[in-house]
């Protein structure tokens, strides 16, 4: 075998029971490697989330990765990862919502889930790569070190809940769909020649463990009923709330706010202080954000440059790009500036930067700067 000859890998495909992991495993046996087929556990009472399509976690999506897997010709195993599911994605979920800030549980799982605990049991047991349906690009540089970057396909872009992996998870991650310049109607027809029943499959959206979408519900029966105040800037009472953890930043509906505003126009969510239990709403241009501090940054590769640098950064998983000049103070803070304001930014969710399409790396929000806004 010469040197730039292909090497043959041994692969775990993590098969969600969709459609896009299906693919992604047929297409890295097809390339020759070695695949083994598995689908998580997450659940601990898998028999209490919802029937049908919508999620990822469900009974009937075992049982679809599992067909799939048959169809494909590979070995298939269930491996059972609730336990640490539990600790590491849904108990931060709710003490990041108690806290008054809104996390990311898909970011969580990639980092702490499919390429933490799964990579390191699939890396004791012999394999070389963790291959998922994820639609981004894994780059090897000429000097040994690899990139991350968005896909091919930005329509269809997921970099942005990668952006946790460090150099050592890129060195183990397989992405056979980053490459495809395709619709998603396309990579369905593909599973369709391939005989995949998840062909037709209903993408999931929702938050896999919470069964009926109802974030607000889930976290309610957990956390329980804590009345507080809805009020406004000035501090004046508006309503109430049963639990300020129903809220987020930048949200308009469900307010329920008895009264109009003055102006007569719309209010929002522009603040949620679990200490005093109180919500504040404003109008939308009090949303306004200038600048930022986030914290825990990771680095996809190499770290940035010293000295504060020109990025673009995403701020949501299905978000836009802004202009923003960052840098990291010493090693567990960045600071970041936006060159235009930005709206709906709330701590505990992740900006990612990028330089170009390569990832550069993410960190949590921690706190935001308000742009002045002129009195009327």
């Amino acid at each position: 075998m010469t040197d730039d000859a292909p090497r043959r890998l041994r692969v775990l495909a993590a098969m969600s029971g969709g459609v896009d992991s299906a693919v992604a495993a047929a297409r890295a046996a097809e390339a020759g490697h070695d695949v083994t087929g598995v689908h998580l556990a997450l659940s601990e009472n898998p028999k209490s989330f919802r029937t049908g399509a919508r999620g990822c976690c469900t009974i009937e999506d075992s049982h679809d990765a599992r067909r799939a897997a048959d169809v494909i010709g590979i070995p298939f195993y269930v491996w059972d990862l609730a336990e640490r599911f539990r600790a590491d994605v849904v108990d931060d979920f709710i003490a990041e919502y108690e806290a008054g800030r809104t996390p990311n549980p898909c970011l969580r799982c990639n980092e702490k889930i499919k390429f933490a605990a799964l990579l390191d049991k699939a890396l004791a047991l012999g394999f070389d790569a963790v291959c998922t349906g994820h639609y981004a690009t894994v780059v090897l540089r000429e000097d040994g070190t690899r990139e991350l970057h968005r896909a091919s396909d930005m329509a269809k872009d997921q970099s942005y809940v990668l952006g946790v992996l460090d150099d050592r998870q890129l060195a183990h991650a397989m992405f056979p769909l980053g490459d495809t310049l395709t619709t998603k109607a396309e990579i369905r027809e593909e599973a369709a020649r391939r005989g995949l029943f998840v062909a037709k499959k209903p993408d999931s959206h929702d938050i896999c463990f919470i069964a009926d979408g109802d974030t607000q519900g889930f976290l309610a029966k957990r956390l329980g009923t804590a009345p507080g105040d809805i009020v406004d800037e000035s501090g004046n009472r508006l309503g109430t709330h049963e639990g300020a953890y129903g809220f987020t930043i930048g949200q308009r509906k469900g307010l329920r706010i008895g009264h109009p505003a003055p102006d007569g126009k719309p209010r929002y969510v522009l603040d949620i202080s679990p200490v005093d239990n109180t919500v504040t709403v404003g109008p939308a241009a009090s949303l306004d954000v200038m600048a930022l501090t986030a914290i825990r940054p990771r680095w996809c590769g190499r770290p940035p440059t010293a000295g504060p640098a020109t990025y673009t950064a995403q701020l949501r998983a299905h978000g836009g790009e802004t202009e923003v000049t960052a840098e990291l103070i010493g090693d567990a803070e960045l600071q970041v500036s936006f060159t235009e304001p930005v709206r709906g930014v709330a701590p505990g969710q992740a900006i990612v930067l990028y330089d170009g399409s390569r990832v550069v790396g993410s960190a949590t929000i921690a706190t935001t700067e308000r742009a002045a806004r002129a009195e009327a």
